[in-house]
């Protein structure tokens, strides 16, 4: 797994973690039943603190990417609840939305945005 960390952004660490990792799923890059690298290896071979790579980790867990397993470590184990997910889709929607419009991003170009990014995952 190839993660790249920006030290100058204004993201947290933890957050650009985080996404690559769910980003990194999306792409079929990592697969359900992967080990991730443990807490302690990931975080040398970033540079990066330990309690910040348990940091991302924990929320992969508590948001069902991610269980933890006593003999295997970190394995991506993806729990689907497609209402739960559809409604915190939908709450975070809302703001880019409106982030959107206020910055005259038209709905055609949101639709083409949105289009471009999925298919870029591979599903079309």
């Amino acid at each position: 797994m190839i993660v790249r960390i920006d030290f100058n952004s204004d993201e947290a660490l933890y957050m650009q973690l985080y996404n690559q990792i769910i980003i990194g799923i999306a792409n079929s890059d990592i697969s359900e039943g992967e080990n991730l690298p443990s807490v302690r290896d990931l975080a040398e071979d970033i540079g990066i603190n330990m309690h910040t790579v348990n940091k991302a980790y924990s929320i992969l867990r508590q948001e069902g990417y991610l269980k933890l397993d006593r003999r295997k470590g970190a394995v991506i184990a993806i729990e689907a609840d497609q209402y739960k997910a559809k409604q915190e889709l939908a709450d975070e929607l809302k703001v880019l939305l409106a982030k959107a419009i206020c910055r005259g991003v038209g709905r055609d170009q949101v639709h083409g945005l949105i289009e471009e990014i999925y298919n870029g995952y591979g599903y079309e």
